[in-house]
């Protein structure tokens, strides 16, 4: 007997009242029973027995999703433009059902097309070098075509989103409170702006929830999870964005860095993350490298990009190491000597030397006088 699709929504839905701060086990509970509305008959004794949850939390689940109001609350949505997706839709991102626990329900105001994003992240309390870099990243990716997905939160965020629409471009914004409280407060304007630009705000919140500082750790799983690559601009070792960082890995996405001032607090972790063998972020040419090939398809590259890459295809097949290596050596007109490649990636001497190996076999760089070059 195929599945209710209607009810199964509608379950899915009022099971997001209860879910919004966690979705893994409940997912683990939907893929045993056969869907969330056949989830929602089992009593909560059964659950406690063979679902492996608490009898305590099986009954919480009971109540509050018997207190919930499905049907009222997806006719609210479609009389404020809203709609509300969960992964049995066509238009949920095909990038976000990927995760290790995705979102049992979006409710997205704007258009989320599909196309390629990065998401650029970093604290609220940027320096003027954060943002001005969180910005210019921003522009050119917006201008390569590629989405750019943050927050909405104060600082590097509202720099990211601003310089998007700036540019012309498409910035998705993932909310930490239902879309019906915008937060911070003085963001509202700017969050029109981005669904007017053609872009979408996104939350996994009902419409009415408030900014809870525990919803907003689960949003940072949503930038990455709707991103080929994050960025981390700016932020201390106990930020947000190093927690989008660190779901970015966890989902097999790429992170990026933007190098810092290593007196400055702000740059302590991107500066962390580049010692550890993230991707340092110069330009946004860096962020579209980082992009599997089918995803650049049809991207905009600047001319630098064209300059520092011979090719896609060869750049593609180096490691990691060698890839970062080459983009040092690129980056300096003179090139660079092993002892340069090592203190300017903060790497061992075999490290290094494992990388430069590896370009010279790949003829992407020669050696000239003790310095590696381009070799075109």
């Amino acid at each position: 007997m195929g599945v209710d699709l209607e009810e199964e929504k509608l379950a899915r839905v009022r099971l997001n009242f209860f879910a919004c701060h966690k979705s893994d086990w409940l997912l683990r509970l939907i893929d045993m029973y056969g869907g969330a509305a056949e989830l929602l008959k089992r009593p909560p004794a059964e659950l406690a027995a063979g679902g492996g949850v608490t009898l305590d939390t099986a009954l919480r689940l009971a109540a509050q999703t018997a207190a919930a109001d499905p049907e009222k609350e997806l006719l609210a949505a479609q009389k404020a433009g809203i709609s509300v997706l969960t992964v049995l839709d066509e238009g949920y991102p095909e990038l976000l059902k990927k995760i290790y626990d995705p979102p049992l329900v979006i409710y997205v105001r704007g258009e989320l097309k599909p196309q390629p994003a990065a998401g650029i992240v970093g604290t609220r309390k940027a320096t003027a070098y954060g943002l001005r870099t969180a910005a210019r990243l921003a522009r050119e990716l917006a201008g390569a075509g590629v989405a750019v997905a943050s927050g909405l939160a104060r600082g590097i965020d509202t720099a990211a989103h601003q310089a998007a629409l700036e540019a012309g471009g498409v910035t998705w914004a993932a909310l930490g409170a239902g879309l019906n409280e915008i937060y911070p407060w003085e963001n509202k304007k700017l969050a029109e702006r981005i669904v007017e630009g053609g872009g979408a705000l996104i939350s996994e919140f009902p419409l009415d929830k408030g900014p809870l500082q525990a919803n907003f750790p689960r949003r940072n799983r949503i930038i990455s999870g709707l991103s080929l690559a994050t960025v981390v601009v700016e932020g201390g070792f106990e930020s947000g964005a190093l927690i989008t960082a660190r779901f970015a890995l966890d989902q097999g996405r790429e992170v990026l860095a933007v190098p810092g001032p290593v007196d400055s607090p702000a740059s302590r972790g991107p500066n962390f993350f580049i010692k550890n063998g993230a991707y340092p972020a110069e330009c946004g040419n860096d962020i579209i490298s980082c992009f599997p090939p089918e995803a650049m398809f049809g991207l905009k590259l600047s001319a630098g990009a064209e300059a520092e890459s011979p090719s896609s295809a060869a750049l593609g097949e180096l490691s990691p190491d060698a890839l970062l290596a080459y983009k040092a050596i690129a980056g300096d007109e003179a090139g660079l000597s092993a002892d340069e490649v090592t203190q300017r990636l903060a790497w061992r001497v075999q490290r290094a030397a494992a990388a430069l190996f590896e370009l010279e076999v790949s003829s992407l760089v020669i050696s000239k006088g003790g310095r590696y070059c381009r070799s075109s």
